[in-house]
């Protein structure tokens, strides 16, 4: 009997989502049409040459489309892509290899009825695999290489309040320090003047796969699952309070604003680590040695002129050639 690999709408069927349910299903049917398909040339050809032959030719034919243009070809055999983290594919991504390979072994069996005239069961069949055979092509053919899929179906843990923190429940043991020193360094930046940002949630969309949400002003969404268990989450929050007036700013202002905050909220040997994966050519040297001499004048104003300080930081914006 012949198998066809169909492992990875199975291993996407583990994800814990409803849509999920069905993808076991979707395998089985396609696992179970390929074998029809076997059975039928197996019916024609010697059996002893016909399951190795089949086996082999059924293997490349469905491996083989992932290395083709256009994409369809690999959409209709099944041969849909690696799924990420969090990521399922829609039911119509797997709908259409079974459309396409069901439809053909249905009408096969149509075939092997013992009723009617045989001259109708040949023009059912043949209707009955065709039909599925466009069916297939047309929904897949202007599917990029990646098909439609669903990401965030990961559980999430969330805890706390101002603001609300939720990750993938493989991170729940770090959540509510990461939380609570989140909520404590959102407001030392509040209370120097450095911030207006308030959100009520935020959330870890690494989860989110390749089709990420857009934040809003009360919902941020960041990637935060390596951060969350590095040690630099809170770090990466602080960096994103911090709202720059201008799109480009110079390299001294943008690493004063960040290291003064990092100083602000504890996070200081986070950004000393960050700087030091950025290298230490000698620009990069000279940039930290000003970039901390300023920061250290800065410290020793009193908080009303730090606050100034930032406020104009934030605001500053290179000036333009003419």
């Amino acid at each position: 009997m012949l198998v066809p690999p169909a492992v990875s709408l199975a291993r996407s069927a583990t994800m814990p989502t409803p849509g999920s349910l069905l993808l076991p299903l979707a395998a089985l049917v396609l696992c179970v049409a390929h074998a029809v398909l076997g059975f039928a040339v197996g019916c024609v050809l010697p059996r002893l040459i016909a399951t190795p032959i089949l086996a082999v030719a059924d293997w490349i034919v469905v491996a083989f489309t992932r290395s083709v243009l256009p994409y369809w070809p690999r959409h209709v055999s099944g041969q849909f892509g690696s799924i990420g983290y969090g990521e399922v594919p829609d039911l119509v991504t797997a709908a259409v290899p079974v459309l396409l390979a069901g439809g053909i072994a249905l009408g096969l069996m149509t075939l092997w009825l013992p009723l009617g005239w045989r001259v109708l069961r040949v023009a059912v069949a043949a209707a009955i695999a065709v039909g599925s055979v466009l069916g297939a092509y047309r929904t897949a053919v202007n599917w990029s290489a990646t098909p439609p899929l669903t990401g965030g179906n990961v559980a999430m843990v969330c805890e706390g309040t101002a603001p609300r923190m939720c990750v993938p429940e493989i991170n729940a043991d770090r959540l509510p320090q990461v939380q609570r020193d989140t909520a404590e360094a959102l407001r030392t930046l509040r209370a120097s003047g450095a911030t207006a940002a308030d959100p009520e949630l935020i959330t870890d969309s690494y989860a989110d796969g390749r089709r990420q949400r857009k934040s809003t002003d009360t919902e941020w969404r960041m990637v935060l699952m390596n951060p969350v268990r590095d040690g630099t989450a809170v770090y990466q929050i602080v960096i994103r309070s911090l709202h720059f007036r201008c799109q480009n700013v110079d390299a001294v202002s943008a690493h004063s604003a960040w290291l003064w905050a990092a100083m602000k909220t504890g996070q200081e040997d986070v950004y000393n680590k960050r700087r030091e994966l950025e290298g230490r050519d000698p620009v990069a040297v000279k940039l930290e040695r000003q970039v901390r001499q300023d920061v250290g004048r800065v410290r020793d104003e009193p908080a009303a002129e730090q606050t100034r300080w930032i406020k104009r930081t934030l605001a500053s914006c290179p000036a333009r050639s003419s």
